[in-house]
């Protein structure tokens, strides 16, 4: 098997749909076997068949699901050398409304399951003698969106995670990186667009133009972009980077808001 990961071993969280599908294949077509896990048991399934992985059905949240998948990566492919924690949870609400239950369900799942992951899956690392884990984020956890107060916690948790990291395993040869994504065109920011449509008078297409409207790149991401630069992180091209933070929001955050009324005066 050629490619970037050749003879390399990936397990993947939230592997399904969207960015997560997405890293599977591009880590497979490069040479990898991959470990597909999430919780709805067909999308997991199909992947899997897919890239000619395993699928492991679960909640990132139980520690008993996420040994399982440590160990069938280990017993199916005779180890692990790269994690994806990207299986993740959106909810909307500021902190009047949203409700402890939301709000601790959102840490759960976006910090303490990548936590959790990457507790799972480092004694495999380090047997392996190093390692790469990538912990899927977002740009919510570098600026404030209306409306996503427990979600934005909980992605910026995920940058201090992935340092603490870093820093306790690099010299066991094991990176740890953060990918933080802005819009991408997936199942779930097409529900996000339906509802600003519906608002809007407009439909799924227009929705994601006004999102993009003052991206310097006008557009959103397809998840195959976010997919290869996940591909990047976990690769040996990455050899000297750890504790970072690549940003692929199609310079979204290079924009100074406060100037954006004066962009047609130019």
């Amino acid at each position: 098997m050629t490619g970037r990961l050749a003879n390399k071993v990936a397990l993947i969280t939230g592997g399904g749909v969207g960015i997560g599908a997405a890293i599977a294949r591009r880590f497979a077509a490069e040479g990898a076997a991959v470990v597909v896990t999430g919780r709805r048991v067909e999308p997991i399934r199909a992947v899997a068949a897919e890239v000619g992985g395993l699928a492991v059905v679960g909640d990132t949240t139980d520690n008993i699901h996420l040994a399982e998948a440590v160990s069938a990566a280990v017993s199916h492919f005779g180890g692990l050398d790269i994690v994806v924690a990207n299986a993740g949870l959106m909810a909307e609400g500021d902190v009047l409304s949203v409700s402890d239950e939301a709000w601790q369900q959102l840490l759960e799942v976006n910090l303490t399951g990548a936590m959790r992951l990457a507790r799972a899956a480092l004694p495999a690392l380090l047997e392996r003698g190093g390692g790469a884990i990538v912990n899927i984020s977002s740009v919510g956890a570098l600026s404030a969106a209306p409306q996503t107060a427990g979600y934005g916690v909980s992605k910026a948790g995920m940058l201090a995670l992935t340092r603490s990291l870093a820093l306790d395993y690099g010299p066991h040869h094991i990176r740890v990186n953060t990918l933080c994504p802005g819009w991408v065109r997936t199942p779930m920011s097409e529900q996000e667009m339906d509802f600003l449509a519906e608002v809007k008078g407009i439909n799924r297409a227009e929705a994601f133009k006004l999102v993009s409207a003052h991206l310097p790149l006008r557009r959103v991401a397809e998840p195959e972009e976010i997919a290869n630069c996940c591909l990047f992180l976990a690769s040996a091209e990455a050899s000297f980077v750890t504790g970072a933070v690549l940003v692929a929001d199609g310079g979204g955050q290079i924009v100074d808001v406060g100037t954006l009324a004066f962009a047609e005066t130019n």
